[in-house]
């Protein structure tokens, strides 16, 4: 095994994997709401890295091939996205328009287990995270030797457990300006607004 080569696979995987997950979606919108209040970031951050290098690996691994050649997978994942992301959309687009969002302290707390079912189902029930975890990553991990293979699959990993902790940890910056109640309603709004278009995109694909 050549050690540059499994550096520059490394690389290409923390780039390619930036690439795909820097994106406004409902994952994203979910960990970054739960950081800007606070509120159970940790374990939201933990399930959502640990999901995405299991994703990955299983990519890697090889389920993109099945994933390609078992197309009713992708059907049943996409209806059931979109059928979670609107339902989603209509919970935010509540919280926009109930007393609870003019609440400085951006609303009701939800508890820690509904936290993490949110989170997992943010994830889990996403086609794209399949999409791009599973199949473009796997195929893009397939055109490499075996032993660089999961040198880039590692990369993809480290750069998706950046990202996570970045958004989480670093979105408590901007709790000076969600301080203001009327900034909670919009950050709903627009939650609710990423949900609705993610899920109809489901649908018309």
């Amino acid at each position: 095994m050549n050690a540059t080569s499994a550096a520059l696979a490394a690389i290409s995987g923390l780039g390619f994997g930036l690439s795909l997950i820097v994106a406004i979606g409902a994952q994203n919108a979910f960990v970054l709401r739960q950081g800007i209040r606070r509120e159970h970031v940790l374990p939201v951050v933990a399930v959502c890295a640990i999901s995405d290098v299991l994703l990955i690996t299983i990519g890697v691994a090889g389920f993109g091939a099945v994933a390609h050649n078992a197309p009713l997978v992708t059907t049943i994942a996409k209806y059931a996205g979109a059928a979670f992301l609107l339902g989603y959309a209509c919970f935010a687009a509540k919280r926009a328009l109930s007393a609870s969002a003019l609440n400085a302290g951006g609303g009701t707390p939800i508890a820690l287990g509904a936290a993490v079912a949110t989170c997992l189902a943010v994830t889990w029930l996403n086609p794209h995270a399949y999409l791009d975890t599973m199949v473009l990553l796997g195929s893009f991990a397939s055109t490499y030797a075996t032993p660089d293979r999961w040198f880039l699959a590692a990369g993809a990993a480290i750069g998706s457990i950046l990202w996570f902790v970045s958004l989480g940890f670093g979105a408590r910056l901007l709790a000076p300006l969600f301080a203001k109640p009327v900034a909670w309603r919009v950050l709903d709004s627009i939650i609710a607004l990423v949900m609705t278009a993610l899920g109809v995109g489901l649908l018309l694909n």
